[in-house]
């Protein structure tokens, strides 16, 4: 190396050295970062391989940091080299910059790591078993959040500024701040609660009997909760509303209901029971209907135009459209029963009986009007 300067003066003069020296720096540092940027690639294609969730996550989230901490030491010290030459008041700040930089390029670090784990455990590549997302997110931003804020208070204790002192005054300050944004505190601790309490999840279908709420699940953030309802709208809720409201979560259901009333004429109750039997055994026998469940097949009552019976079961399918195809193929089945028992499914009907006998005839035939006549003085009934 000092033959390598001596030459160096030599060639270009002790006057112009310092010039080579940064372009040499420069160049080595150019160099360096680029051979490590290839080594990481190398290593990311080795880590794909692989379906370990932190390997991914710890090479990527070192990419940056590591080739930006490669091109701050080496400018730092051509800056260093510069600032001795030119006899510049910018030397004592070197070190504070470089200690910052570190903390820079750490909270970097851990950051990406966080961010890239936490996408990684959401991946159903890297997950056999699949992690409530909620859950994931909530804890990744929490993390992130703490790393930030001790990356700020070890930057200012760097720079001189007294962290009891701030911590002090933040808990006398915190209530009047507490009073200014209760409502953004009561929102904070309203996303908390749902964090902890999972009462619905991303992706989830939820509606509430107390406000107009229904639609499926996009975001929960800190503030509030991002649910698209069921013609496409955004609806933006405060966090702090669901813990006043009661949630419904349709999407946790183990089974859909069917419950329908069916009626049949007065003139075919004598084949109710035996419609009441073979509709039971075709549910029993239906591959989607979940008979371990509550079912009910009973004649129910004696309505205004039909004797009725109900239909109570459940089907395995939880999904909304395939349950309508399933529920479609039950009523299709009841019908057919009912036809093929000489029956008909009843609708409202009205029958008029009139009692007493009616003999008035005018040349053997019965005059209408008389007829009219007669019956509305016996007295008619209706009957619907």
């Amino acid at each position: 190396m000092d033959a390598i300067e001596a030459w160096l003066v030599n060639l270009t003069g002790e006057q112009y050295l310092w010039i080579l020296e940064l372009f040499v720096i420069v160049l080595l540092v150019l160099s360096l970062g680029y051979m490590v940027n290839r080594i990481i690639d190398r290593l990311e294609m080795q880590a794909n391989k692989s379906l370990t969730v932190w390997d991914d996550a710890l090479i990527e989230a070192c990419r940056k940091p590591l080739i930006w901490l490669i091109w701050i030491l080496g400018i730092n010290f051509a800056a260093s080299i510069a600032a001795q030459k030119m006899a510049s008041p910018m030397q004592a700040l070197i070190d504070p910059i470089n200690r910052l930089a570190l903390i820079f390029l750490a909270t970097i670090f851990i950051t990406s790591f966080i961010k890239r784990a936490e996408r990684n455990l959401l991946h159903p590549d890297y997950m056999a078993k699949p992690i409530d997302a909620t859950t994931v997110r909530a804890v990744g931003k929490l993390l992130r959040a703490a790393v930030i804020i001790t990356a700020l208070l070890v930057a200012m204790q760097l720079f001189g500024y007294s962290i009891s002192g701030l911590l002090a005054f933040g808990g006398i300050g915190g209530i009047a701040v507490g009073f200014a944004a209760k409502d953004l505190l009561a929102n904070f601790f309203g996303g908390l609660m749902i964090y902890l309490d999972r009462p619905f999840s991303v992706g989830d279908w939820v509606r509430s009997p107390d406000k107009e709420i229904e639609g499926t699940v996009e975001d929960i953030g800190w503030r509030l909760t991002r649910i698209r309802t069921f013609d496409q709208r955004p609806l933006y809720i405060p966090n702090s509303v669901f813990a006043n409201i009661s949630v419904e979560n349709p999407s946790r259901m183990t089974n859909r209901r069917i419950y329908e009333t069916v009626g049949i004429r007065y003139a075919d109750i004598g084949c109710m029971e035996t419609i009441v039997e073979q509709v039971t055994a075709m549910l029993c026998e239906h591959p989607e209907i979940d008979t371990d469940q509550i079912m009910i097949v009973n004649f129910n009552a004696f309505s205004a135009s039909s004797v009725d019976f109900i239909i109570y079961t459940f089907t395995k399918t939880t999904e909304w459209v395939k349950f309508h195809q399933v529920k479609q193929d039950v009523l299709l089945k009841v019908a057919q029963i009912i036809e093929a028992n000489q029956a008909e499914i009843a609708f409202p009907t009205s029958t008029v009986h009139i009692d007493g006998q009616v003999d008035s005839q005018v040349d053997g035939q019965a005059e209408p009007a008389d007829l009219a006549a007669l019956a509305a003085a016996s007295g008619a009934t209706a009957e619907k």
